[in-house]
């Protein structure tokens, strides 16, 4: 297994001129600062199930309690079982990708908040592309997003956290996952899901207690269903706060009155909005080198992605 992640996107967001009228919609972002830590593995949905470029656009339009793809000008042009058929091709493809980025307000790959037309032409911004729709259902685990919400700092940091996570978990599991492994695997995440979710971060803990008991397969498919839905709520100031106290507490008896009040001070800036996440997190990363801890030093919260992106520099 590669250890660069492997993520899907809309072959438009790199450069590829798919789109209806033959042009792109090329994300520098994506192209540039991403592609140094993914590989990319495109797809064009509309393209493959044979519509063209240039092509004939399409929108989304509410049929009864159904929503179709159907031809801006050409009402007759209906895509939605070629692009749900698609979807189910691309479904076993999916089990080598870490992620996959879709294109924002598309009728075939948007993610959420797609114009759905009703009966007298008015649009609501409540649809999900059909291809997109149908893929997400299908791996309901992996990590998805649209560039536009890459935007979003919170967000950026929360799905590349996420496509870290899932590509670590896939090589926990390949060849084989073992009792010891999920128990290590979770050991070193505890921190990670405890900033997003304490209830997830509990109901983990509790199945990975009893990994020894029940059959492996059936205890990993809870395991991974339930960390990547305590995953996809972003981590906020309070619980990330929480964190940084419980990692501060390992160095407490080992650092003098000014240290501690220095930390301290530290976190609560971090927690008022007035220094972002990296500031504690490399004052313990100080710490951990002082003062060596074996534990501490396998939690991948201190170190989730490559620093190089500099994703914790503005949340």
């Amino acid at each position: 297994m590669s250890d660069v992640p492997r993520i899907g996107i809309s072959s438009c967001l790199l450069g590829q001129r798919v789109r209806y009228d033959g042009a792109h919609k090329k994300n520098d972002y994506i192209t540039e600062s991403l592609g140094r830590y993914f590989e990319f593995v495109p797809f064009c949905p509309e393209v493959a199930i044979g519509m063209g470029v240039p092509r004939p656009p399409i929108k989304l339009v509410r049929v009864g309690s159904s929503v179709k793809a159907r031809g801006v000008r050409d009402t007759e042009l209906d895509v939605t079982e070629p692009l749900q058929d698609y979807a189910e091709k691309v479904a076993p493809k999916l089990a080598a990708l870490s992620g996959y980025i879709l294109k924002k307000d598309s009728p075939s790959c948007g993610m959420e908040r797609v114009k759905v037309y009703g009966a007298h032409g008015v649009p609501r911004r409540d649809g999900a592309g059909i291809y997109a729709e149908r893929l997400m259902q299908l791996a309901p685990h992996l990590p998805f997003e649209e560039e536009g919400r890459l935007m979003d700092p919170v967000l950026r940091e929360n799905f590349v956290e996420r496509v870290f996570v899932y590509h670590r978990w896939r090589s926990c599991i390949t060849p084989r996952l073992t009792a010891k492994s999920l128990v290590e695997f979770h050991t070193r995440h505890k921190f990670s899901v405890l900033a997003h979710d304490e209830a997830v971060y509990r109901a983990l803990g509790r199945l990975v207690a009893g990994s020894g008991k029940g059959a492996l397969p059936t205890l990993a498919a809870q395991y991974i269903a339930k960390l990547m839905q305590g995953m996809r709520k972003p981590a906020t100031r309070a619980r990330t706060t929480n964190v940084l106290q419980h990692l501060f507490g390992f160095f407490k008896k080992k650092l003098d009155a000014e240290d501690k009040r220095e930390m301290g001070e530290i976190i609560d800036n971090y927690r008022r909005g007035l220094v972002p996440l990296i500031v504690p997190v490399t004052m313990l990363r100080h710490y951990l080198r002082r003062f060596p801890d074996p534990y501490l030093s396998q939690q991948y919260f201190l170190a989730p992605h490559p620093d190089e992106l500099m994703l914790r520099n503005q949340i």
